[in-house]
This record gives C-alpha cells, sequence and structure tokens, in this order.
C-alpha cells in the first residue's frame, strides 16, 4: 500500500468514494454497496461510522469525512 493513501485500505477508501458521489434515487447506493463492495448497507455504514472517527480519514478526505461528521451530529443532536 503507498503512503499517499495514509494508511487506509482499499475498502476504506472505496467507502470514502461511494461517499463522495451523489445517487439518483432510492435504493441506488444501497445497490451499489452491495455490488461494488461485495458487502451489506449495515455493515457499510458501521464501517463508515468508524472511519468518521479515524484520523487518517479525515487526513485523505476531510471534506467528505467533515460533512459526514456534521451530519452525524446534527442527527444525534434530534435523538
Amino acid at each position: 500500500m503507498s503512503d499517499d493513501q495514509g494508511g487506509l485500505s482499499e475498502r476504506d477508501l472505496a467507502v470514502l468514494a461511494l461517499e463522495r458521489m451523489s445517487w439518483p434515487g432510492p435504493g441506488a447506493k444501497e445497490r451499489a454497496v452491495r455490488e461494488r463492495l461485495g458487502i451489506t448497507p449495515t455493515r457499510y455504514y458501521q464501517l463508515l461510522n468508524a472511519l468518521l472517527d479515524d484520523p487518517r480519514a479525515l487526513a485523505h478526505d476531510p471534506v467528505t469525512v467533515n460533512r459526514l461528521r456534521r451530519l452525524r451530529d446534527e442527527r444525534r443532536e434530534r435523538r
């Protein structure tokens, strides 16, 4: 693995890449998760949540990680 990936796995990078995309409608993202990553959407969101707390992910893609952290924090505040 090269240093420019910051020590993140290929799967971690793929999760972040999916989060940068926009999705045309309901279910499209979940289908992409199954087809591209071969995991369930539930597992995907578990991995994504862990990535949001990983400083390597923040260093790799600060815009996406910070946006998702803000959304997560807003959801937590509403509960």
